[in-house]
């Protein structure tokens, strides 16, 4: 049976499991609607009647939802959407991760930390903790100042690093069980990466788990030109759990487990012949590497500031609704997110969210292998009725890059853009038809954050050639026929869906035979 792979997680939208999907699972057997059908059926009861049975590997906890899986109406709440795009927004835009590695690294121990949690409560709490988990969790001055320290210095990081954690730790969960690893051990994603799936530090670790090449490797992460899946977070977690089986078969100890994954067994052992043998990890602590020396009580203080969360005021941002469910579909050919983006009019940085492994944003297909594209669950029916044109429509795209350029060519011109209310870097370059790597690029911007105001400079992507434009020119007005779609009009005249759209804002996608579109 073909498999169309649903997580509905607990707190968050994300459902990346099974991102190895065996059969193709565009394949679906059942009724297959067309996207017009499709459409009609989603304006008239806003729902999505697939036909197919919907599966999933791994069971997870089960909560009360709007949503069914199998052929029966997905509800949806209009009134949340805004909460849930604030949420997607961080999602988008973690920028935590130099927050947490100055933490790690380059604290000054010596330096006095304000006190705003009583030493005696501290001690009360952390033997609580230390009574329900398998890691030994016991007072010590270092990590006292670094609890304090995160409780009196930029609360509001904390704060977002919970509330990405509604997103991902529902995802790392069902995993840790699977293979038998302490839940604690989600916060060593935090410690790691700061829940960034496309983060790499200073030494080439990547990913949510903080793989080195030969590491991943070695894990079965597949690292080419075009895929890092160090960056998945689904097969990324798998390999982490895999590694973190590995190492406490060696040590029989999850503090040394944490001590070995940040430095690399070589170094734990010999901290531990430094030592004189003693296998507590406060014992062997001042034989090991620097950054390892703060790696653990930084865990132990996101232990200890999620569990205690509310008694400290924390107010992370959440959502009523939380169930935006994803589906994934293995290519057929060589598709870049940009057209998927272009089909689906969906913003490219969505789709480059849900897709994180794919390093230049092109999904490959090599024979004999699974790459899957992961979208919203609704761009999922698009892609999947319209198949075959997508991959027509990636196909021409990828030959006008092919073909050698014209011979008359003007000089690549240099825009200024200044940022609005509202703007986004996946929104300014799907404007301007360029990458949101090559804005971050040319703007030398380390995140995806903007402000108002900000100046963006923007070099034009496609050159202006003196050969014909393979597209008819737009005319003012143009009369809707019979299978027509709003894609097919904005390809054959070369603009984008968008702009017909604020060109006919009464319009929808359901488009009436004998109507007329404005497209200029």
């Amino acid at each position: 049976m073909n498999k169309y792979l649903l997580l509905l997680l607990s707190s968050i939208a994300f459902t990346p499991l099974a991102a190895q999907v065996e059969q193709d699972s565009t394949a679906i057997t059942g009724k297959v609607i067309s996207y017009e059908e499709y459409k009609r059926q989603q304006a008239q009861n806003d729902s999505i009647e697939s036909g197919t049975i919907l599966s999933r590997e791994i069971p997870v906890q089960e909560i009360m939802m709007d949503t069914t899986v199998a052929g029966t109406p997905l509800i949806v709440h209009p009134e949340v959407d805004d909460l849930d795009e604030k949420l997607l927004n961080e999602l988008y835009n973690n920028d935590l991760y130099d927050y947490m590695y100055k933490e790690i690294v380059q604290m000054d121990y010596s330096e006095t930390v304000n006190q705003t949690l009583p030493t005696d409560t501290l001690k009360a709490r952390l033997a609580a903790i230390n009574e329900s988990t398998p890691f030994q969790i016991d007072y010590n001055p270092v990590l006292e100042k670094l609890i304090n320290k995160k409780l009196s210095y930029k609360r509001v990081y904390m704060e977002r690093l919970m509330t990405l954690s509604d997103y991902y730790f529902p995802l790392f969960e069902p995993y840790l069980d699977q293979y038998d690893i302490p839940l604690e051990m989600k916060y060593l994603a935090i410690v790691e990466s700061a829940l960034d799936p496309r983060i790499k530090s200073r030494v080439g670790a990547t990913g949510l788990w903080q793989f080195m090449f030969t590491t991943g490797r070695n894990y079965d992460l597949e690292v080419n030109s075009y895929v890092d899946e160090r960056m998945d977070p689904i097969k990324s977690t798998v390999a982490a759990c895999k590694f973190m089986s590995s190492l406490y078969k060696i040590y029989g100890d999850w503090d040394l487990v944490l001590a070995a994954y940040n430095s690399g067994p070589g170094n734990v052992n010999k901290a531990i012949r430094r030592s004189g043998g003693y296998k507590n990890y406060w014992n062997i602590r001042p034989y090991l590497p620097r950054e390892t020396a703060g790696y653990v009580p930084a865990f132990q203080a996101m232990m200890y500031l999620f569990t205690y969360a509310p008694e400290h005021g924390f107010q992370p941002q959440q959502t009523i609704y939380k169930t935006i469910a994803t589906d994934t579909i293995r290519v057929k050919r060589m598709i870049s997110l940009e057209h998927v983006s272009q089909f689906t009019d969906q913003d490219l940085e969505v789709i480059q969210f849900h897709n994180p492994s794919y390093k230049l944003d092109i999904i490959p297909f090599v024979k004999g292998k699974n790459h899957n594209l992961r979208l919203p669950v609704r761009d999922a029916a698009k892609f999947v009725s319209n198949e075959a044109a997508v991959y027509a429509f990636a196909k021409a795209e990828f030959d006008k890059i092919e073909k050698p350029l014209p011979e008359l060519l003007v000089a690549e011109s240099r825009s200024v853009y200044r940022v609005k209310n509202g703007d986004y870097l996946g929104k300014i370059a799907n404007k301007y038809n360029v990458k949101v790597s090559q804005l971050k690029r040319w703007n030398n911007l380390r995140s995806n954050n903007l402000r108002i105001g900000q100046k963006l400079y923007i070099h034009s992507r496609k050159p202006v050639t003196t050969s014909k434009s393979s597209s008819s020119k737009a005319p003012a007005t143009y009369k809707i026929k019979s299978g027509d779609s709003l894609w097919k009009i904005a390809n054959k005249y070369g603009i984008s869906i968008a702009s017909i759209r604020k060109l006919n804002p009464t319009t929808s996608d359901d488009l009436k035979v004998g109507a007329t579109l404005k497209l200029k």
